[in-house]
């Protein structure tokens, strides 16, 4: 696995409850400023094997980009259960952006 990938992985999974990070914002941290398609394939192709909490990774506008309705739905689910307000399907990131150090 190369160090974008691996940096991805570890960013993704220290995502709190609660909060959430967008693809670019995590590929910038994980070291290529503009790797948002990247992280898109790795959380796409490696979260049911790292257990990563997906639903926590939205886009830059802060709308949840998922296509299909079954998959966007527990999305939604999932971030209500942590507490997040999705109105108009999008997070508020100015209130549950996460801003790793």
């Amino acid at each position: 696995m190369d160090p974008f990938t691996e940096n991805v992985i570890g960013i993704i999974k220290s995502i709190p409850n609660g909060k959430v990070m967008t693809y670019g914002q995590i590929g910038a941290a994980a070291g290529k400023a503009r790797g948002a398609r990247q992280v898109s394939r790795i959380l796409h192709s490696m979260s049911r094997k790292h257990d990563l909490p997906w639903h926590r990774v939205i886009s830059a506008d802060g709308k949840l980009k998922i296509q299909d309705e079954e998959t966007r739905n527990e999305q939604l689910e999932r971030l209500y259960e942590e507490g997040l307000e999705i109105l108009n399907g999008r997070v508020d990131l100015e209130v549950y952006r996460y801003e790793p150090e």
